[in-house]
């Protein structure tokens, strides 16, 4: 049940956050740096979980921490692009392979953890370089038959609620 929208993914009502990133991932760009901005221990504990299990793109890792109002934050960092040559260095481009790869484990996680909404951007399309007429059919293959609501933000307008592009016409 994919619905497209327009508006800040951060003010989502979704349960769940989706993005990508790269594996070691320093969050200090897009979608990532607003997320590590709102929730700074997740940064730090995916930085963990990278040293600790040194995955390859294509892997998907799930954190839950506080969030607002007592409500519970989850994001899924979906590891779509090439991990960075040299320690220090912004992360590589998105492969669409990888990102085949990690949207396959985003639905099993979906599933596993009963997610009722999920909210992901035009994934891989920013910082990780690939078209989104490329990315767009692999999102509708692997959650399109979901029977949850899947907002898919692909316009992004700061501080605005999402809003349904049909809606907006």
């Amino acid at each position: 049940m994919i619905q497209e929208v327009s508006g800040d993914i951060i003010l989502s009502d979704a349960e769940v956050i989706a993005h990508g990133v790269a594996p070691a991932d320093h969050f200090n760009q897009g979608l990532a740096l607003s997320l590590r901005e709102r929730w700074p221990a997740m940064a730090k504990d995916f930085r963990h979980w990278c040293h600790q299990t040194h995955p390859k793109p294509g892997a998907a890792w799930i954190w839950s921490g506080p969030g607002e109002d007592g409500q519970v934050a989850r994001v899924v960092c979906l590891l779509t692009q090439e991990e960075s040559s040299s320690h220090g260095n912004v992360a590589g481009k998105a492969r669409i392979e990888h990102v085949n790869h990690a949207l396959k484990s985003l639905r099993q996680i979906v599933e596993k953890e009963q997610i009722k909404s999920l909210a992901i951007p035009r994934l891989a399309t920013g910082v990780g370089g690939l078209q989104w007429s490329d990315v767009k059919p692999l999102i509708q293959n692997h959650l399109g038959d979901l029977t949850i609501p899947v907002f898919v933000f692909v316009e992004y307008h700061a501080d605005q609620p999402a809003i349904a592009l049909q809606a907006k016409q």
